[in-house]
This record gives C-alpha cells, structure tokens and sequence, in this order.
C-alpha cells in the first residue's frame, strides 16, 4: 500500500509506535478493507483507486515477469509476507509454484481465499510478518514495509531474510525530499485514508541492511504513478 505515504499522519511520540500493528490490524479488518479489495478488484474505482490500482499491479506485475523470465517457478516454495486479497500469490500458483500466503488481516485472507481457484495453493493464514516461520525458496513483501519505522523495518527484513533460502523481494516507499514533499502535502489533506501511519525509507538504508545480511541486489525497479510510488528489490545469497 505504498500510495498511503501521501496522506497518513507520522506518530510524534514514540511511544505510538507501539500501537502500529494494532492500528494497521483493525484498519485491514474494517474501513480500510472495502477500501482495498475495490483496488485490488477489477470493479469500478475512483480515479485515485484506479490511479493506485494501476501501480500496485505494475509492482506485481514486475515480480512475476521475474519468474517467467527465470523460468523457475515451477515448485518453488514461495513466502508472500502481507499477501492483501492475493493479487501474487494466485498468480504464482497458477505458474506453478508452492505459495504460502499471510497477512495480518483476516478479512483480507478470507477475501483470498475466496478469490482462490485452487483451495490448497496458496494456502492463505492469518499470521503476523513477525512471527513468520519456516524456510522457502523465495520471500515476497510487497508494499507492507511502508507500516513500519525505520528500525522496526530493518528487524522486519532481517527476520523475512532468514526465511529464505535464495531470494528476497521487497518493495518500499523510498524516502527522498521530493516524496517527503508529497506526504507532507497529503497529511494537510483531510479524508478517511488517514486511518494508518506510513513512513518512507531511504533506498540505501535497505540496501545496507541487506548486504549486511548477506544479500546482493539482482534485479530493480521503479514504480510511480500520481498517487502510488514503490522501489522494488530482488534480493539474492551472495
């Protein structure tokens, strides 16, 4: 949800950061529900849904050009760490791979599963990105970063990172005075979007923490629409 950098307010205590996850929790499980299965759905939208509609699938549309330029989807075991309503983890197991598929709202899950052609891939879990197990080929979080600060993302790649065996894939709203620019005007502007916070991060602190971890960057892009904006990394093992 990386468009929500333009209009959601930033905590000026601390402390506040504590309540992110609640916050984001049940604004997935209510408001911000029928908010985002119309943008993530293909029914009619306003011109910023639409607007929005239009990057978020450019973003994953860009992961699985990955795959098919790689050819290895094909039983490969998949993370998708804050899967939404399963805009990739459908996808991905229709190319072949073994997706397992979170997110920490139930209604969101419930939605993907509904959405799901197949009801044993992806298997769908309600599940925080923190306590997050196992080992797969690939992990996958897609514009979820954006929920955190910047040293609770850097636990939070770090934690997604040990769970994968090869790739990691992010995706971020990156941090620059032009974008801090457009926040600040969105946070002026009044409307029921406001309902979680959104922070940006800078692109070399990302990629610091994941050479650090032993990652090289492979592949990169950009999105950026009038009201969505999304770095987007593939991460490999050195």
């Amino acid at each position: 949800m990386a468009n929500k950098a333009l209009k959601n307010t930033a905590p000026s205590d601390p402390k506040d950061k504590q309540n992110d996850k609640q916050i984001v929790r049940d604004y997935f499980n209510s408001t911000g529900f029928d908010r985002w299965r119309r943008i993530y759905g293909e029914g009619e939208v306003n011109r910023v849904q639409r607007d929005i509609r239009t990057g978020h699938q450019q973003t994953v549309d860009y992961v699985l050009s990955w795959f098919k330029n790689d050819q290895n989807a094909v039983e490969q075991t998949v993370c998708d760490a804050g899967c939404g309503t399963g805009s990739l983890s459908i996808p991905l197991a229709a190319m072949g791979a073994k997706v397992y598929a979170s997110d920490i709202s139930e209604k969101m899950v419930g939605e993907g599963k509904a959405n799901a052609v197949n009801p044993e891939n992806p298997i769908f879990e309600v599940n925080d990105l923190a306590k997050l197990s196992g080992e797969y080929d690939t992990v996958i979080c897609l514009d979820v970063l954006i929920h955190y600060p910047d040293r609770e993302s850097e636990q939070m790649i770090a934690h997604l990172a040990s769970l994968a065996k090869s790739r990691l894939i992010l995706s971020f709203a990156p941090k620059n005075p032009y974008y801090v620019l457009m926040k600040k005007v969105g946070d002026m502007v009044p409307g029921p979007s406001k309902a979680t916070r959104a922070y940006l991060h800078k692109e070399a602190d990302v990629r610091r923490v994941l050479k650090e971890l032993g990652f090289k960057i492979k592949r990169q892009e950009f999105t950026a629409t009038s009201f969505y904006f999304s770095r987007l990394l593939e991460a490999v093992r050195n």
